[in-house]
């Protein structure tokens, strides 16, 4: 008769993780926040707190989890502070439609001035006026990952033109996916522009004064990537020029001191980086720990690997 498998040794950060995956039988579901010692030192997967500073990963030094599964999909910073022969993966999966939600709404609330209405209803106005739309307008979205996909395939329904980029150009069953090198071209064009990659080397500071000066005059960017990817100060005074307006679910600094001019500047809308917080999150979380928790007591290799476990 063969002998029964262990169940897995799995920690969470919160109560409501531990509640949704307490009737998982492959595992035994602790809580830790990676505050404090841990609760056992044979820990085989570690699920990361929501939005914590990678610092936080200093915590399983002296551990010996097959994984540490985030949930987020950016993983920036990570690599310089994970210990040796620890996998890290990523969240792919669980936030792409809820940013993607948020882009779009974003758009749509910064193009039919939303925000102007909500202060014109606390005044007890009826300001009609008319309005940019998001139909018949050109979209360009840079970065072509499962957020960038998500967003694009939500603005097809709204007669959007909208322009694929990438990192390098190709084509797909969907037409041609331009490359970033060839945004000089593209911008004077674009009604709306939206940043949908990671933060890496290549994209840190993407958009800066000379591309924010070859926008089209009153075109709007919206940022759901990282903060990192626009250069702040050339932001700002581009939009206390009128050159451009801006829809901001992240920022740089964030969170966002309360003395910043982005706070007060006409034609900004912010967010406090909740694009992939939504209902959506925690079943989609839950879902994808439970195929790590399957892959793992079957022997199989774990899901959204972004950094393999080095010696």
């Amino acid at each position: 008769m063969p002998r029964s498998r262990r169940p897995l040794i799995v920690t969470v950060p919160t109560e409501e993780l531990h509640e949704a995956l307490a009737t998982t039988p492959e595992a035994d579901v602790l809580v830790w926040d990676l505050a404090g010692a841990p609760p056992r030192p044979d820990i085989d997967l570690v699920v990361a707190p929501y939005m914590a500073d990678p610092a936080a990963l200093a915590a399983l030094d002296g551990l010996r989890p097959l994984l540490v599964q985030s949930q987020s999909i950016g993983y920036e910073g990570v690599s310089a502070v994970l210990p040796p022969g620890f996998t890290f993966s990523n969240a792919a999966g669980v936030h792409e439609a809820s940013t993607a939600e948020l882009a779009v709404g974003l758009m749509i609330a910064s193009q039919r001035r939303l925000p102007a209405l909500v202060h014109a209803q606390a005044d007890h106005r009826w300001a009609h006026a008319g309005s940019r739309s998001l139909a018949d307008s050109r979209v360009i979205v840079i970065g072509q990952g499962g957020v960038g996909r998500a967003i694009v395939s939500r603005l097809v329904p709204f007669e959007v033109d909208v322009v694929r980029v990438a990192t390098t150009r190709r084509a797909d069953a969907d037409g041609v996916v331009r490359a970033v090198d060839e945004l000089s071209g593209l911008l004077p064009d674009a009604d709306v522009v939206t940043l949908a990659v990671p933060l890496s080397a290549g994209t840190a500071g993407l958009v800066n004064r000379e591309f924010l000066a070859a926008m089209k005059p009153g075109a709007l960017l919206v940022n759901v990537a990282r903060g990192r990817v626009v250069v702040t100060e050339d932001l700002v005074e581009a939009v206390r020029a009128g050159r451009v307006r801006a829809a901001l679910d992240v920022v740089d600094p964030e969170p966002l001191p309360p003395e910043h001019p982005l706070w007060s500047l006409d034609d900004v809308l912010l967010t406090p980086h909740v694009g992939g917080h939504s209902t959506a999150m925690r079943p989609r979380v839950v879902a994808l720990i439970r195929r790590q928790i399957e892959a793992l007591g079957a022997g199989r290799p774990p899901h959204n690997v972004v950094i393999p476990a080095r010696t």
